[in-house]
């Protein structure tokens, strides 16, 4: 799934990069008998980007968790646009997520993916041209990020993958800017629970590729309780907590893994690992 030939990747900054994981991914999901997520445009993305996504070693079950949660948010993405036609979709830290074309919102709905110099780029020679699909360059920690994306319709804003690599001001800032720009809405996006020191030092420690690139990336310890946002921005109100653990699509995980993820989903602090959040404002 490379082509030496392909599009230079090269100058991307580190952070940029994370976002060719979460690609490959689902690049690789798409390519198995029983697909979760089934993105077969993930696969053509990466196989014109000239870049070693093979020697990132991601294991089946980053694969799994990534192709499910993406799933999850879509599903979210369709309920809200379904009630709310005139809506804007906001995709924050999107990197090459082919989202519009997967969730195929109501024809007035405007998607806005929002992401870093380098990943926007790469956007625009990758992915399909859509006349409701627009590119925002600009980093969600500067304040100014929303001010070319209408206000005045509902928001729904997701964000996958993306809080981990912030430091909480930058959160907390986001989470407060989008009540300021936004007249109503919901913002939906992944989170891993507490991340404490022994996994810190089990990613450090891990020999693929991969979690060396991502934990020097990260930021954020994620939210033990989900209602912390809530004490950021009063304006936000918790509405959703859905663990991946108890997603029906987990059938679909191989053998091992599927087992290993229905005994995590048995717990509260295990399930918590793996999660949507929604919030409403």
């Amino acid at each position: 799934m490379r082509s030496d030939r392909g599009i230079s990747v090269s100058d991307l900054s580190p952070l940029e990069q994370t976002s060719l994981l979460t690609q490959y991914a689902r690049a690789l999901d798409s390519q198995w008998s029983k697909p979760i997520l089934g993105d077969s445009l993930a696969a053509d993305i990466v196989s014109k980007i000239n870049y070693d996504f093979a020697g990132l070693g991601v294991p089946t079950s980053v694969v799994c968790q990534a192709a499910l949660r993406a799933k999850m948010l879509d599903e979210r993405v369709r309920a809200f646009t379904s009630e709310n036609p005139d809506a804007v979709v906001v995709d924050l830290g999107a990197g090459l997520d082919s989202g519009p074309f997967r969730v195929s919102p109501p024809p007035a709905v405007d998607w806005y993916s929002v992401d870093l110099p380098g990943v926007i780029a790469l956007r625009k020679r990758l992915l399909p041209i859509s006349r409701r699909a627009h590119s925002v360059v600009a980093s969600v920690a500067d304040q100014s990020w929303p001010d070319t994306i209408p206000s005045h319709r509902p928001a729904m804003v997701i964000a996958d993958g993306l809080f981990a690599f912030l430091s909480e001001p930058v959160i907390t800032g986001v989470f407060r800017r989008l009540t300021t720009h936004f007249r109503s809405g919901e913002l939906a996006f992944n989170d891993y629970g507490h991340i404490g020191w022994f996994s810190r030092i089990a990613v450090k420690l891990a020999p693929q590729k991969m979690f060396a690139s991502v934990g020097a990336q990260w930021g954020y310890p994620g939210f033990e309780d989900a209602h912390v946002p809530e004490t950021w921005n009063p304006q936000l109100t918790l509405v959703e907590e859905a663990s991946l653990a108890h997603a029906p699509e987990i059938d679909l995980f191989p053998n091992w893994l599927r087992l290993a993820t229905k005994v995590s989903g048995m717990f509260e602090m295990s399930a918590r690992k793996a999660r949507i959040l929604r919030y409403r404002f």
